[in-house]
Parts: structure tokens; sequence; C-alpha cells
């Protein structure tokens, strides 16, 4: 178990750096030459969820207490960073993971959390998230899934849209309405199976990146699901949906912040490698610069993910400000890096010979999902609002 309750934020234990070894090492191996083909061919990478599941890497996060590692949510995110750091779409394996089952470790009964917590730490499957939908993007609240109690189960209709390995997960988290009259207040939370009759899957989307990781629509046809299902009480969905984001907005921080680190390391070597006029283009100040700033900005990211993942752990109050802030700046800071990295390459930058072109393409997606950074700057302002009100 990876776990450090006093968090010592300046220094990592020794524990966490081990891991970053062992995952580095992991990535290096099996992952990263397998990146640009990942990508051209937008498959989804099943010999690295092999690799990762081998390792116990592919859901960390799981308690012990369900036969999970246990790791705690700094191991987490550093899993997440040095997985990104060479194959964003990689990255998404143990972050949506974390995504689909945070919901059930924080509200779920534990009949549910003994059965699905046990099933994806023992690399039975893994687990999707299902909030938003066609018309039900920031504004989550507005969606129109529902959920109609008959006897013993609940029938689920509706669809659910930008659903992160649709199709490729066995269970998918599901809000729905069970009260349409109650607003945010009337929404539920539920464990659905891929198997259970009348769920169905879109033809994935033709993204920009992240093109290993399947993205689709699924669709509820009158699909039964057993009372027992429900996560937390009836109407508390909604809650949960947001809690969850508290606690996983920092884990696309740190797939952010893998792919700032991994653009940082490859243009460093470039730059000593390429010449120009003679001599190394490293020598040159604007180019210099230009990576000392890359570099700088991915090491503020790396702190406030690192303090978000240690409030998380701590269930702190001011963790949604953070979670917030630590994904907000973490992926300008990916995009921004991976940007002036290809830069950097010049000409070669933005050929797929080079990786660059990659990293930038999957750096965008880190400002819009798990909340766009416009919504996570209008959840740190009200936050600052809420703690210093005029009186």
């Amino acid at each position: 178990m990876i776990v450090n309750p006093g968090f010592e934020l300046f220094t990592l234990p020794e524990e966490h750096e081990l891991l970053r070894k062992t995952v580095r090492e992991l990535a290096e191996d099996k992952i990263a030459p397998r990146a640009a083909e990942i990508d051209e061919t937008a498959e989804f990478p099943w010999d690295v969820w092999e690799a990762l599941k081998a390792a116990d890497l592919h859901a960390v996060h799981v308690p012990q207490a369900y036969d999970g590692v246990g790791a705690d949510a700094i191991a987490s995110a550093i899993v997440i960073e040095e997985v990104a750091r060479v194959c964003a779409a990689s990255a998404l394996i143990p972050a949506v993971n974390k995504l689909g089952t945070m919901g059930l470790i924080l509200a779920g009964g534990e009949d549910l959390k003994k059965t699905y917590l046990s099933k994806l730490a023992g690399g039975e499957g893994m687990f999707s998230y299902c909030l938003s939908e066609p018309d039900a993007g920031s504004d989550a609240a507005a969606m129109r899934t529902r959920a109609v109690r008959d006897g013993d189960s609940f029938v689920l209709n509706g669809v659910k849209r930008w659903i992160t390995h649709g199709g490729v997960s066995q269970w998918y988290t599901v809000m729905a309405v069970t009260d349409p009259a109650a607003g945010a207040n009337g929404i539920s939370a539920f464990v659905v199976d891929k198997a259970d009759p009348g769920v169905s899957f879109g033809a994935p989307e033709r993204k920009l990146g992240i093109k290993g990781s399947p993205t689709t629509e699924v669709y509820f046809d009158n699909v039964r699901i057993p009372a027992d299902r429900m996560i937390g009480e009836e109407g508390s969905g909604f809650k949960t949906a947001l809690r969850t984001l508290d606690h996983t907005r920092l884990t696309i921080g740190a797939q952010a912040l893998g792919l700032a680190q991994g653009a940082v390391d490859y243009c460093t070597r470039y730059v000593q490698e390429r010449q120009q006029f003679g001599k190394p283009i490293a020598e040159f100040q604007g180019v210099s610069f230009m990576l000392a700033d890359m570099a700088m900005n991915t090491e503020a990211a790396r702190s406030l993910i690192y303090t978000a993942a240690a409030l998380s752990e701590r269930l702190a109050p001011n963790l949604t400000m953070m979670s917030a802030a630590a994904k907000c700046f973490a992926s300008d800071t990916a995009m921004q890096v991976t940007t002036d990295g290809v830069q950097l390459l010049g000409g070669y930058g933005y050929t797929k010979d080079y990786p660059l072109e990659r990293m930038m393409r999957d750096a965008k997606i880190t400002q819009i999902y798990e909340g766009t950074n416009q919504i996570c700057r209008l959840v740190m302002s009200r936050n600052l609002f809420k703690a210093n009100p005029v009186r």
C-alpha cells in the first residue's frame, strides 16, 4: 500500500519516488514504443491495459478493503502523470477507472463496493462515468436520462454523450433523473453493466487527440437495473457527481502534467542535439529561455497537482477550489508547453515523425473535459466569493 497521511508536500516520501521509477520504466518499455501507432490507428491499446493490469497499475486507487492496492491520491496522480508522459491516451486507463468509481467509493453501500471495486481491482474490466448528454454538457443538471422505479428495479431510458471508453469499459456509473420535479436533487446514480439488456453504444468519435481512447455515446433503452445498484440515496446523484469531480479533476491535471513533462524532456534533448549556425540551438538565448519557461511552468503545475491530491486524501474543505485550480493551471500549461515544443522543433515539430504534434493535440482535451477551464474558473471564483463574502 502506498499511503502517506502526513503528506510532506515539498518532499515526496521514498515510496512515491519508487513508484514513479517503476511506472516510468514500464511506460518507457511497454507504452512509449506503441504511442505513435496507438494515435495513428485510433484503436484502444489492449496490450497496454494488460501491461498495466499485470503491474497492478490499472486502478491503484481502489482501497485494500476491496482487494485493491490502496494507493493514496498523490500516488494515483504519479501513475497517471508518468503514463501520460509517453502516451496521454493510455493514461486514461487508470484515470477513467478512478473517475468511474470515485462516486462508488464516496457514496456507495458496502455490498456494492465489494462487488464492483473488487472486480475492477482484479482486472475483470474497466469503469466509465456517464454524466454528460447531448444537451447537458457544462449544465449537467439539465440531463434528461430517466430512471423510473418499477418494483425492486429502475428502468433507464436516455443517452449519454462524450463517454470515455464507451463500449470498452464493462461498467458505467450513470446519472439519471428519478424525480423530475426536484431539479438537481432529483438525480440519482447507478451502476450499469454493458451486458445489461438495452445498453448499446454509438460509433467512436473522430477526435483531434487521445485517439486510442474511444469516446462514444451510450444508449439506454428500457434498461432494467436492480434498485440495489443505486449509489447512495435516491436524489443524491448530482451531489455525488460534483464530489467525484473534486477528486478527479486533479487526475486530468496529472495527465496534463505528464504531457507537459514529456514535451520538456524531449525538447531538452532535442535542442542540445540540433545544430544551426555551427552550434547547438540550446546555446541561443531565445531557445534556452523558452525551454526554461516550459520547465518552470511544468514544475508549478506539479506543485498544484500534488497539493490538490493531498487535500483530496484529507477531504479538506478547500478541495473544490484547489482541484479546479490544479486542473485548470496544469491543462493551460500543457497546451502552452506542447505548443512551444512544436515551435522549438520547427518544421520537424509539425510532422508526425516527431511526438510533439501528438502531444499538442492530446493536450487540448485537458482544457475541455471534466469541466472546461471556463467552468473551473467559475468554480474557483464562486469559492472565493463564498469564503470572502461582503458583509
